[in-house]
Protein backbone atom coordinates (compact mmCIF):
# COMPACT_ATOMS: atom_id res chain seq x y z
CA UNK A 1 0.00 0.00 0.00
CA UNK A 2 2.78 2.44 0.93
CA UNK A 3 4.54 1.83 -2.38
CA UNK A 4 1.32 2.53 -4.28
CA UNK A 5 1.15 6.09 -2.99
CA UNK A 6 4.69 7.11 -3.70
CA UNK A 7 7.01 5.36 -1.25
CA UNK A 8 9.62 2.68 -1.62
CA UNK A 9 13.01 4.40 -1.59
CA UNK A 10 16.04 2.64 -0.17
CA UNK A 11 17.16 3.40 3.38
CA UNK A 12 19.83 6.11 3.46
CA UNK A 13 18.84 7.37 0.02
CA UNK A 14 16.14 10.02 0.51
CA UNK A 15 13.78 10.36 -2.40
CA UNK A 16 12.35 13.54 -3.90
CA UNK A 17 9.95 15.70 -1.93
CA UNK A 18 6.41 14.76 -2.87
CA UNK A 19 3.93 17.41 -4.00
CA UNK A 20 0.81 15.57 -2.87
CA UNK A 21 -1.26 15.57 0.29
CA UNK A 22 -2.12 11.88 -0.04
CA UNK A 23 0.71 10.25 1.87
CA UNK A 24 0.49 7.96 4.89
CA UNK A 25 2.30 10.43 7.21
CA UNK A 26 -0.06 13.26 6.24
CA UNK A 27 -3.11 11.09 6.87
CA UNK A 28 -1.72 10.13 10.29
CA UNK A 29 -1.12 13.81 11.01
CA UNK A 30 -4.76 14.60 10.21
CA UNK A 31 -5.86 11.73 12.46
CA UNK A 32 -3.69 13.18 15.23
CA UNK A 33 -5.23 16.60 14.66
CA UNK A 34 -8.74 15.14 14.90
CA UNK A 35 -7.81 13.33 18.10
CA UNK A 36 -7.31 16.64 19.94
CA UNK A 37 -11.03 17.57 20.21
CA UNK A 38 -11.74 13.95 21.17
CA UNK A 39 -9.28 14.31 24.03
CA UNK A 40 -11.01 17.53 25.19
CA UNK A 41 -14.39 15.75 25.07
CA UNK A 42 -13.11 12.93 27.29
CA UNK A 43 -11.79 15.48 29.81
CA UNK A 44 -15.14 17.30 29.86
CA UNK A 45 -16.88 13.96 30.45
CA UNK A 46 -14.37 13.11 33.21
CA UNK A 47 -13.46 9.97 31.28
CA UNK A 48 -9.79 10.23 32.23
CA UNK A 49 -8.79 6.70 31.26
CA UNK A 50 -9.98 7.28 27.69
CA UNK A 51 -8.24 10.67 27.70
CA UNK A 52 -4.95 9.02 28.69
CA UNK A 53 -5.27 6.47 25.89
CA UNK A 54 -6.01 9.28 23.44
CA UNK A 55 -2.90 11.18 24.53
CA UNK A 56 -0.75 8.06 24.15
CA UNK A 57 -2.11 7.57 20.62
CA UNK A 58 -1.45 11.23 19.79
CA UNK A 59 2.15 10.89 20.90
CA UNK A 60 2.57 7.59 19.05
CA UNK A 61 1.32 8.91 15.73
CA UNK A 62 3.70 11.87 16.05
CA UNK A 63 6.62 9.42 16.05
CA UNK A 64 5.14 6.97 13.55
CA UNK A 65 4.37 9.50 10.81
CA UNK A 66 7.91 10.89 11.02
CA UNK A 67 9.40 7.40 10.81
CA UNK A 68 7.27 6.44 7.80
CA UNK A 69 8.09 9.71 6.04
CA UNK A 70 11.83 9.08 6.36
CA UNK A 71 11.89 5.30 5.96
CA UNK A 72 9.58 5.09 2.93
CA UNK A 73 10.38 8.38 1.18
CA UNK A 74 7.03 9.91 2.13
CA UNK A 75 8.37 13.40 2.85
CA UNK A 76 6.03 15.93 1.22
CA UNK A 77 5.87 19.69 0.92
CA UNK A 78 2.48 19.61 2.67
CA UNK A 79 3.77 17.46 5.51
CA UNK A 80 6.65 19.84 6.24
CA UNK A 81 4.22 22.50 7.46
CA UNK A 82 1.22 20.33 8.40
CA UNK A 83 3.07 18.20 10.96
CA UNK A 84 4.48 21.14 13.01
CA UNK A 85 1.10 22.90 12.91
CA UNK A 86 -0.65 19.76 14.22
CA UNK A 87 1.98 19.33 16.93
CA UNK A 88 1.79 22.97 18.04
CA UNK A 89 -2.01 22.99 18.05
CA UNK A 90 -2.14 19.76 20.05
CA UNK A 91 0.34 21.03 22.63
CA UNK A 92 -1.52 24.31 23.16
CA UNK A 93 -4.98 22.72 23.42
CA UNK A 94 -3.72 19.98 25.77
CA UNK A 95 -1.95 22.52 27.98
CA UNK A 96 -5.01 24.81 28.17
CA UNK A 97 -7.29 21.84 28.92
CA UNK A 98 -4.97 20.64 31.69
CA UNK A 99 -4.93 24.06 33.34
CA UNK A 100 -8.69 24.65 33.02
CA UNK A 101 -9.42 21.23 34.53
CA UNK A 102 -6.94 21.80 37.35
CA UNK A 103 -4.61 19.00 36.26
CA UNK A 104 -1.59 21.26 35.73
CA UNK A 105 -0.52 24.75 36.92
CA UNK A 106 -0.95 27.87 34.79
CA UNK A 107 2.76 28.16 34.00
CA UNK A 108 2.37 25.19 31.66
CA UNK A 109 0.12 27.25 29.39
CA UNK A 110 2.09 30.48 29.55
CA UNK A 111 5.43 28.83 28.82
CA UNK A 112 3.94 27.36 25.63
CA UNK A 113 1.46 29.98 24.46
CA UNK A 114 3.55 33.15 24.96
CA UNK A 115 6.59 31.97 22.91
CA UNK A 116 4.28 30.68 20.16
CA UNK A 117 2.40 34.00 20.08
CA UNK A 118 5.70 35.87 19.76
CA UNK A 119 6.76 33.62 16.87
CA UNK A 120 3.46 34.23 15.06
CA UNK A 121 3.69 38.00 15.50
CA UNK A 122 7.33 37.92 14.45
CA UNK A 123 6.46 36.03 11.25
CA UNK A 124 3.63 38.44 10.45
CA UNK A 125 5.93 41.44 10.87
CA UNK A 126 8.84 40.02 8.87
CA UNK A 127 7.09 37.93 6.21
CA UNK A 128 3.46 39.14 6.39
CA UNK A 129 2.42 35.53 6.85
CA UNK A 130 3.64 32.13 8.09
CA UNK A 131 7.31 31.25 7.70
CA UNK A 132 8.31 27.64 7.11
CA UNK A 133 11.43 26.66 9.06
CA UNK A 134 12.95 23.17 9.42
CA UNK A 135 12.08 21.40 12.66
CA UNK A 136 15.07 21.40 14.99
CA UNK A 137 16.31 18.53 17.15
CA UNK A 138 15.46 20.53 20.27
CA UNK A 139 11.95 21.03 18.91
CA UNK A 140 11.52 17.30 18.40
CA UNK A 141 12.81 16.48 21.89
CA UNK A 142 10.57 19.19 23.36
CA UNK A 143 7.50 17.71 21.70
CA UNK A 144 8.39 14.19 22.84
CA UNK A 145 8.87 15.28 26.46
CA UNK A 146 5.54 17.12 26.55
CA UNK A 147 3.63 14.31 24.85
CA UNK A 148 5.06 11.72 27.26
CA UNK A 149 4.74 13.85 30.39
CA UNK A 150 1.12 14.83 29.70
CA UNK A 151 -0.48 11.35 29.87
CA UNK A 152 1.67 10.47 32.91
CA UNK A 153 0.36 13.54 34.72
CA UNK A 154 -3.20 12.72 33.69
CA UNK A 155 -2.85 9.21 35.13
CA UNK A 156 -3.25 10.62 38.64
CA UNK A 157 -6.93 11.17 37.77
CA UNK A 158 -7.36 7.49 36.83
CA UNK A 159 -8.40 5.16 39.65
CA UNK A 160 -5.52 2.99 40.84
CA UNK A 161 -2.77 5.15 39.30
CA UNK A 162 -2.54 7.93 41.89
CA UNK A 163 1.10 7.16 42.63
CA UNK A 164 3.51 9.89 43.84
CA UNK A 165 6.36 8.70 41.62
CA UNK A 166 4.16 9.01 38.52
CA UNK A 167 3.29 12.61 39.40
CA UNK A 168 6.92 13.48 40.09
CA UNK A 169 8.09 11.89 36.83
CA UNK A 170 5.37 13.66 34.86
CA UNK A 171 6.23 17.05 36.36
CA UNK A 172 9.95 16.58 35.66
CA UNK A 173 9.23 15.68 32.02
CA UNK A 174 6.86 18.63 31.61
CA UNK A 175 9.33 21.06 33.15
CA UNK A 176 12.09 19.78 30.86
CA UNK A 177 9.67 20.00 27.92
CA UNK A 178 8.82 23.62 28.74
CA UNK A 179 12.51 24.50 29.05
CA UNK A 180 13.06 22.81 25.69
CA UNK A 181 10.15 24.81 24.30
CA UNK A 182 11.84 28.07 25.30
CA UNK A 183 15.14 26.92 23.79
CA UNK A 184 13.38 25.90 20.58
CA UNK A 185 11.58 29.26 20.56
CA UNK A 186 14.90 31.10 20.64
CA UNK A 187 16.21 28.93 17.81
CA UNK A 188 13.16 29.49 15.60
CA UNK A 189 13.11 33.22 16.40
CA UNK A 190 16.73 33.73 15.38
CA UNK A 191 16.33 31.43 12.34
CA UNK A 192 13.40 33.54 11.12
CA UNK A 193 15.50 36.70 11.36
CA UNK A 194 18.40 35.03 9.53
CA UNK A 195 16.05 33.97 6.75
CA UNK A 196 14.64 37.50 6.57
CA UNK A 197 18.11 39.04 6.26
CA UNK A 198 19.09 36.54 3.57
CA UNK A 199 15.96 37.26 1.54
CA UNK A 200 16.49 41.00 1.87
CA UNK A 201 20.12 40.75 0.78
CA UNK A 202 19.16 38.57 -2.19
Amino acid sequence: MIRLIGAGGKPGQPGPELNTFWTVPNILTVVRFCGVPLFVLFIVQRNYSAAVVTLVLLGSTDWIDGYIARRFDQVSSVGKWLDPVADRTALIVIAVTFVVDGIAPAWLVWSIVIPDAILIINALILFHGPVHLPVTTVGKIRTALLLVGSPLLLLKRVEGFDQPWLTITANVLLILGCVGHLIAFYGYFTAAHRKYRLERSA
